[in-house]
């Protein structure tokens, strides 16, 4: 007989960003910035997304859609690819992530999908070091600290690793 387990997880949230340290404020004001950057005129939903690397320096993106769906890319995964192809020895330390409407209000909810999770897995498991995730919201902010609170149970370079054949 199977045993039932629970999986849940804790996060921080805030009402406004004056609560947090200067350098997570210039995060998400650089994450803003780039959300009215994207390209989004068939969802019409621009999501922005900065990283901060261990330098302090910041790396952001956009989404970037597509007619041909699902050829767009999503702001979290333009954000991480530009800091690794263009820093490969700075490891990212912090994402911001938002997300403007059609009205350019900032959105009630904002989270990586399940690509994005598994792209943010894949760098914190390469790098041995955790990613915080800050999602900001219209009245919220969520702080989390690692990507294995979202995505737990996830799939990794460990799991494809196998043991040596005994002899």
């Amino acid at each position: 007989m199977g045993v039932t387990k629970n999986i849940s997880f804790s996060y921080l949230e805030f009402e406004n960003a004056d609560e947090l340290p200067a350098s997570d404020r210039e995060l998400i004001s650089t994450a803003l910035n780039a959300a009215g950057l994207a390209y989004a005129p068939y969802s019409k939903f621009r999501v922005g997304a900065a990283v901060r690397l261990e330098s302090g320096r910041m790396v952001h993106g956009s989404n970037v859609e597509n007619a041909a769906f699902p050829s767009g890319t999503c702001a979290e995964r333009t954000a991480l690819a530009a800091a690794v192809s263009n820093f490969p020895d700075d490891s990212p330390v912090a994402i911001a992530i938002t997300a403007i409407t059609e009205n350019g209000d900032i959105a009630e909810s904002v989270s990586p999908c399940g690509n994005c999770r598994q792209v943010i897995a894949e760098e914190e498991t390469r790098r041995g070091k955790q990613i915080r995730i800050i999602l900001c919201m219209k009245k919220k902010i969520r702080v989390i600290e690692s990507i294995s609170l979202l995505l737990p149970l996830q799939f990794n370079m460990n799991s494809l690793r196998q043991d040596p054949p005994s002899q």
